[in-house]
């Protein structure tokens, strides 16, 4: 019986992260470039840093996030953001509003999107990274 526990959890171990976080570079920075087909015209940014985390910068301000569901979905959830005012803080709302809302994910080279059974969807691009 503790042999079997044993190989269980090993296996469990080795499946590694299901997640986005653990397809995803986490020194790539997603920018947001459309919402629902219109250009999103305010900066806003997500990283996926460590297993079952988002991190990033809304229009105002900076947040970080959990998420945890394997892919090709997508939970963002227990969003924590600073709490600075700005001219964008609509869009940053409706940034906020509509990662809360999103389902699905799919990477294709430098493109993410995120998107609902809806319809609704995020594009991100990979910004390009400096020089080393």
């Amino acid at each position: 019986m503790k042999r079997a526990l044993l190989l269980l959890s090993l296996l469990a171990a080795c499946r590694g992260d299901e997640t986005i976080s653990g397809y995803a570079d986490p020194a790539t920075v997603w920018r947001l470039t459309e919402l629902d087909g219109a250009p999103f015209d305010a900066r806003a940014t997500l990283t996926f840093p460590a297993r079952g985390k988002v991190a990033g910068q809304a229009p105002c301000n900076t947040f970080t996030a959990a998420q945890g569901v394997p892919l090709p979905w997508i939970e963002i959830r227990d969003i924590a953001s600073t709490r600075m005012a700005c001219p964008d803080l609509a869009q940053e709302i409706r940034f906020l509003d509509a990662l809360r809302a999103m389902t699905l994910a799919e990477v294709v080279g430098d493109v993410l999107i995120l998107g609902t059974d809806e319809g609704h969807a995020m594009v991100f691009r990979a910004e390009p990274r400096a020089p080393r």
